[in-house]
């Protein structure tokens, strides 16, 4: 007879700690030997990988405008095509030369991250829902002093027309935030900035 873990209760969360690079990414902590290259270490599998070749650099700040030099980001996209590398993408349309996630330490020295991935298609909203989600890439940030990591999205700021119609940022309710998701394009390099608390503070989504 199959026991029930119904009684099973949700552990506390605990913050990254001082180790989360150790453990996420050796290679870049100094710890050869384990993997090749780090996990996560790009979107991109190869150089063949369709789409529009873009650069994504930015910084996590404190409450205080100081970049942390300890956060670890992660970020997860659709292809050039909007499609998903993904075992829900069951007709195999995703492009194969393209992985859709990475994770990325920022510079122990100025707390920079970099990523260099394409420029993600547009994404339906829901199944069997005609609305489209303008291109977008979610983040995953974590560092010590976060208790659980936190989630949001960069948008672009050359997607006016299609931010506009996007259903999920339709539902922020202070627009004035929209601005917080919206990635500054110049050139091949998207500036997006996190900024976990103050004035300027990111929206993070509960997902």
């Amino acid at each position: 007879m199959v026991q029930t873990l119904a009684y099973l209760k949700e552990t506390p969360s605990q913050t990254a700690g001082p180790y989360v690079h150790i453990g996420c990414t050796p290679n870049f902590s100094g710890i050869s030997g384990i993997f090749e290259t780090d996990l996560g270490s790009g979107p991109l599998a190869n150089e063949q990988a369709r789409g529009e070749r873009i650069t994504i650099r930015g910084f996590v700040y404190d409450g205080l405008g100081s970049p942390l030099k300890d956060a670890l980001v992660e970020i997860w996209q659709a292809d050039a095509d909007g499609l998903y590398n993904s075992p829900a993408e069951t007709r195999g349309r995703a492009d194969p030369n393209f992985f859709g996630w990475g994770r990325q330490p920022g510079d122990m020295q100025t707390g920079e991250f970099v990523f260099h991935t394409v420029k993600p298609g547009r994404t339906p909203f829901r199944p069997n829902d005609p609305r489209l989600m303008a291109p977008h890439i979610l983040f995953w940030i974590v560092a010590r002093g976060i208790n659980i990591g936190l989630q949001t999205r960069m948008y672009f700021s050359d997607e006016e027309a299609a931010n506009a119609e996007d259903p999920v940022l339709a539902r922020i309710e202070h627009r004035q935030r929209v601005r917080t998701l919206i990635g500054a394009r110049e050139g091949e390099t998207v500036r997006f900035d996190i900024h976990l608390q103050g004035e300027n503070e990111t929206v993070f989504f509960d997902m």
